[in-house]
């Protein structure tokens, strides 16, 4: 499999309580680029959170969706990548201005980190809102998971213009560890790991690179995909929700209502009759049909 290719794969230590993820998004991510003129400093960070998002995503085996989103008041507002349990993925940012390659809190401001889990099965809607907590992407998540999750994570995560790159380390909960230094010592190793190497060399690569002492199981890889969930279904059911009063004040006002989806440039527009037909119910009666 060529290493444009957008895979992630799982892997086990054989004899300690350690599991991982490996992540290359190449043709999804420069797909999520295509969209969308980032400056370089907001491509770095959106493409880190783009890997993170599918390690942390592999990790909880979710059937819905996995949204992390950080947010704040500094020159970049806003970050957020959904991605589903199947690996499907969609990801947008806002910013204002020139950005520097600065801090992360200098680029955020006073902001937050919130992660969504969305089961999409009828069940409950989980969020977790916390305040950000580390220099780096990683290190947010990381902080996060420890805090929230109480988990031991550790995060490499890497991104330029063509690909995005990340490995995750996990330390399995309740599992007697037949080697009490496994941990310590993969993560020593794990941190020679360099960016040029997460975003240029195939997963057996590194875990033979990094852990050849190691016995490690690697599975094989699963496909990470670009897809966005818009749809002129879903627009029509948003603007239903806000109301048949302020659609046709939109109207008188503008003439049409367009709406842009901020994930793949989509528009939707909606003349005087459509924005009129989105507040039409259609009641099938059996032998005719009529609309109220």
């Amino acid at each position: 499999m060529s290493i444009t290719d957008s895979t992630l794969s799982r892997f086990i230590f054989e004899h300690a309580p350690i599991r991982g993820e490996f992540t290359h998004v190449g043709e999804a991510w420069r797909t999520m680029l295509a969209q969308h003129n980032y400056p370089p400093v907001l491509k770095g960070l959106l493409g880190e959170l783009v890997a993170a998002s599918a390690l942390l995503a592999a990790t909880l085996k979710l059937r819905g969706s996995l949204i992390l989103q950080i947010q704040g008041n500094g020159p970049i507002s806003l970050l957020v990548v959904e991605c589903t349990g199947d690996l499907k993925m969609r990801a947008t940012a806002k910013w204002k201005g020139d950005l520097p390659h600065t801090r992360l809190a200098d680029l955020i401001g006073e902001g937050s980190f919130v992660i969504t889990l969305d089961p999409k099965d009828g069940n409950q809607t989980y969020q977790g809102i916390v305040p950000l907590e580390g220099d780096s992407v990683a290190e947010v998540l990381q902080n996060y998971m420890m805090r929230s999750e109480q988990l031991e994570t550790r995060l490499w995560l890497a991104a330029d213009s063509t690909c995005v790159g990340g490995m995750l380390l996990q330390k399995m909960p309740e599992q007697e560890a037949r080697d009490d230094d496994a941990w310590n010592r993969a993560g020593q190793l794990a941190a020679t790991l360099t960016p040029n190497e997460l975003l240029e060399l195939p997963a057996p690569e590194i875990l033979h690179r990094l852990f050849h002492e190691e016995d490690i199981r690697l599975f094989e890889a699963q496909e990470v995909r670009f897809e966005c969930t818009c749809s002129r279904d879903s627009v029509t059911g948003m603007l239903r929700m806000l109301g048949h009063d302020e659609i046709r004040s939109i109207v008188e006002e503008h003439g049409r209502v367009e709406v842009h989806c901020e994930f793949c440039n989509q528009r939707y527009e909606f003349d005087p009759v459509d924005a009129e037909q989105v507040f039409v119910t259609t009641i099938k009666v059996p032998g005719s049909e009529a609309k109220h």
